[in-house]
């Protein structure tokens, strides 16, 4: 049988690996978070955010808030230890930020969590048109 091997601590400098996942978390200062992977659409009149946070349970480790035209996402995954340990799994606290579409409803935002996608849906009633159309004519 294989004997699984402790991989080293996060150290100040990041391994390749890292690097390719997210190339420009080690210019960012220490305190900020991680970012979550999103993907953004708009679907029948909302704006649909969807995030990837797997393995997190949203009712204790998940909070969804808006301020401003500012939907922020912050998530944190504890870290659990057991003998022998190998972990590759990020974790600490995650959060990213999307600033809503004018005219966002935010008073009317929903989500909802299943199979490790966070998916948040904003209603955009669609903006009246205000003004008219001008005639052009020869002179």
């Amino acid at each position: 049988m294989a004997q699984l091997q402790r991989r080293r601590p996060r150290a100040l400098f990041p391994d390749l690996s890292d690097w390719l996942d997210e190339p420009w978390a080690p210019l960012l200062p220490f305190t900020a978070g991680r970012m979550i992977r999103v993907e953004d659409y708009v679907h029948d009149g909302d704006y649909v955010v969807r995030a990837e946070l797997p393995g997190l349970d949203p009712e204790k480790d998940v909070e969804v808030s808006v301020a401003g035209g500012t939907l922020t996402i912050h998530a944190e995954r504890r870290e659990e230890h057991t003998e022998p340990h190998h972990c590759e799994f990020r974790h600490g606290t995650f959060t990213r930020s999307v600033t809503l579409p004018d005219g966002a409803d935010t008073e009317h935002i929903t989500a909802s969590y299943g199979k490790g996608i966070l998916e948040i849906t904003v209603p955009v009633p669609e903006a009246k048109a205000e003004g008219h159309r001008i005639e052009i004519t020869h002179a």
